[in-house]
């Protein structure tokens, strides 16, 4: 997942060659930019245009989106930058950056950020005084007013009076949504007190380490989300806290605008266990134990947020987040998290089956659920012939299903973040007869094609693969391969579209993350950013705008090569049509996918959204709205199903924490899989049902060439 650039809401005080400034809170740092930084940023330039994947000349063109970058790395959220900084930014630097880093000349870089900071000193500044005062800020919750939200809402302000107006918003939005979630309104502003405190305290432990790494990895986002520059001091700091007994909860993080906001979780982690914390929620506020204080986070340095959530083994982490569905960052929701290891048995797949019918006959659908593609390689290179691996524990899983006379096999991939690529090909064999899995394409475009099946397919029956937009890397090659091969029907959400391949280099000082090569599917297409387009789309409660690699605007292209030759299994085109129709009929009747549909529709409806309320009125009447809402959408699932409807929402919100810890009990225990309770798992059975009957009643020449 990609590596933000470096965050500095508030950075230090810069002197060295050539500007200082003074502060309220905390004492002067001075720093200048070093020899070896500039030997570096040289280094860097030529690794880039070397050995990074995507061709690209750093030239003015690149010089003014690099510009773009270092401002909202700087400033995401437009909140201290005026917007005559930025013209006279572009007139002064726009197209010069290229020329000016190609000489190892920081001075741009740094003559930005010191206006920065003069402009971030002074507005918290003033943020904190009119907190402090008593007959400071002073709000009417009755007044009818709102505030724009959304990302493509924000811009720089064009006077500091126009500043002010928003900053005074932006500070009543907050307090009302503190207050909403049972804060007074004292106890709101002393919250935004020591957020904005600990943000210019934190101030002085800026240094021009910082600055450089912001502004150079404000270069190297230009050629793809996941290459990154790692100074010498961050890269300690990770070996540190990997090294020393600490756990986290198993989530994949990144800074986005003011806020940590969660990409991925880690397959059969604590947090992925829980259930509770979702891709795109963003972290606001960190509790430890069962009571310590909530430390508000909103401003933090990503690896600073990282801290705090790590922790001793079998400890606890509270979570303060606002949902990603949730419109206008109001919503907040408090998640409990035990920290813990992700254990290499728990990543281990697990089987099940489900017996479902037509109508007239039942089928027993075997399942196998492969949360990751894992090898003990340690283990493998002792040639241990007991090693664990993906391949492995499936092949078992295949031959004790294969006992139980099973109809079909759906491969469940869902939120399978990838792995080893040896293990997705290997898998594949499992699968198909010998041929090509997956191409390879280097940056000096040439072309492998050596991970390949090489032994007859152990499986020969009918096969489903269940995706989400969570399947990423491996998985995706495992599932390209499968409907490349019209091995079997794909089935679930487009994949992450993760199809890069990334190394760590050397650079003068540091280490660069570089993408040098790309995978492409056997019939040609990459995996990139387009990631696997199902032959079935099922709903996801995931906004694709907000997660996956086509949410990065960096991210490298969807592309083609030639094709190499490969069979065609099934002839899947003529039942497809069939297979919809159908799948189509159920999800309309289907009380879970009627459920999760309406789920979807609201997430849509509050992301459409462009204007928040400033009328705590009217807030807790849309609040109530949406608990009424969730809570009649549930009941009328429960309904459909024969289930007793809950008679509140405080007995829905009781329920749901018993469900929490009976979804952990079930994540922690190493027997076999529960396939119950899952539609889309169900949906995916019926659709193995389906392309069984359909092809069953075509020509012997249309079915298959096993």
């Amino acid at each position: 997942m990609r590596k933000a650039p470096r965050r500095f809401l508030l950075p230090m005080i810069v002197t060295g060659f050539l500007a200082m400034s003074s502060v309220s809170y905390g004492k002067a740092v001075d720093f200048q930019f070093t020899e070896e930084q500039s030997k570096t940023a040289v280094d860097i330039l030529d690794k880039l245009a070397t050995r990074h994947y995507r061709n690209q000349p750093f030239d003015d063109h690149m010089s003014q989106q690099m510009l773009d970058k270092y401002l909202e790395s700087l400033d995401p959220a437009k909140a201290f930058f005026l917007q005559k900084d930025i013209d006279k930014f572009h007139k002064d630097y726009g197209n010069k950056l290229d020329d000016t880093l190609s000489e190892g000349d920081l001075k741009p870089g740094y003559n930005i950020f010191v206006k920065y900071f003069n402009r971030a000193n002074d507005r918290l500044d003033w943020v904190i005084k009119n907190l402090e005062d008593p007959d400071g800020f002073q709000f009417d919750f009755t007044k009818e007013e709102s505030i724009p939200i959304g990302r493509d809402s924000q811009h720089w302000a064009t006077s500091e009076k126009e500043a002010d107006e928003m900053w005074r918003k932006r500070i009543k939005a907050s307090i009302l949504s503190l207050k909403l979630a049972d804060e007074t309104t004292e106890e709101a502003r002393d919250t935004l007190l020591h957020r904005y405190k600990n943000q210019l305290t934190r101030l002085e432990q800026e240094d021009s380490s910082d600055v450089f790494e912001a502004m150079i990895n404000a270069l190297t986002l230009l050629y793809d989300p996941h290459t990154s520059y790692l100074s010498p001091r961050t890269l300690e700091n990770f070996n540190i806290s990997m090294s020393l007994s600490l756990e986290g909860i198993g989530a994949v993080l990144q800074a986005e605008d003011e806020y940590t906001k969660v990409v991925r979780l880690i397959t059969a982690g604590p947090a992925a266990k829980q259930g509770e914390l979702k891709p795109a929620d963003k972290i606001v506020a960190v509790g430890q134990g069962d009571d310590g204080d909530m430390v508000d986070v909103v401003g933090w340095r990503l690896d600073d947020v990282v801290k705090l959530i790590r922790g001793p083994q079998n400890t606890v982490v509270r979570l303060k987040v606002i949902p990603g569905e949730a419109a206008g960052n109001t919503a907040n929701k408090e998640i409990r998290i035990s920290r813990d290891k992700v254990k290499l048995e728990e990543q281990a797949a697990k089987k099940g089956i489900m017996q479902l019918t037509d109508g007239d006959k039942v089928y027993k659908v075997g399942v196998i659920n492969v949360p990751a593609f894992y090898i003990d390689f340690e283990a493998y290179r002792r040639r241990d012939p007991s090693f664990k691996s993906t391949t492995k524990d499936v092949y078992r899983l295949i031959k004790e299903l294969e006992q139980e006379n099973i109809d079909g096999l759906v491969i469940d991939l869902r939120n399978n973040g990838g792995g080893s690529l040896q293990e997705a090909t290997t898998l594949t064999d499992l699968f198909i007869d010998q041929g090509p899995v997956v191409q390879i394409r280097q940056t000096s475009q040439t072309i492998s094609r050596n991970y390949r099946s090489r032994h007859r397919a152990v499986y020969r029956g009918p096969l489903v693969v269940l995706t989400n937009r969570l399947s990423a890397s491996a998985s995706e090659i495992f599932a390209g391969a499968i409907q490349d091969y019209r091995r079997g029907l794909i089935v679930g959400t487009q994949t992450f579209g993760k199809g890069t391949v990334q190394s760590l280099t050397p650079v003068y000082s540091g280490q660069l993350k570089i993408t040098e090569s790309k995978f492409y599917r056997v019939s040609g297409g990459s995996t990139q950013h387009k990631g696997v387009i199902p032959d079935v789309t099922f709903p996801f409660l995931v906004d694709a705008d907000q997660v996956g690699e086509s949410s990065y605007d960096t991210a490298l292209p969807w592309d083609q090569i030639h094709p190499v030759p490969h069979e065609d299994y099934y002839d899947f085109g003529s039942i497809i049509n069939d297979v919809t129709k159908r799948y189509d009929v159920r999800k309309l009747k289907d009380p879970d996918f009627v459920y999760l549909n309406k789920q979807v529709e609201i997430m849509n409806e509050n992301k459409a959204r462009t204007q928040l309320s400033l009328n705590e009125k009217q807030r807790i009447q849309e609040q109530k709205q949406r608990e009424a809402e969730s809570l009649a959408i549930e009941n009328e699932r429960r309904e459909a199903k024969g289930l007793a409807l809950y008679k509140d929402e405080e007995e829905f919100e009781t329920e749901q924490k018993a469900e929490t810890e009976e979804r952990i009990e079930e994540a922690n225990s190493v027997h076999d899989l529960n396939t119950d309770d899952d539609a889309l798992l169900s949906e995916a059975g019926y659709i193995l049902i389906d392309m069984v009957d359909l092809l069953r009643k075509q020509p012997a020449n249309q079915v298959a060439n096993f």
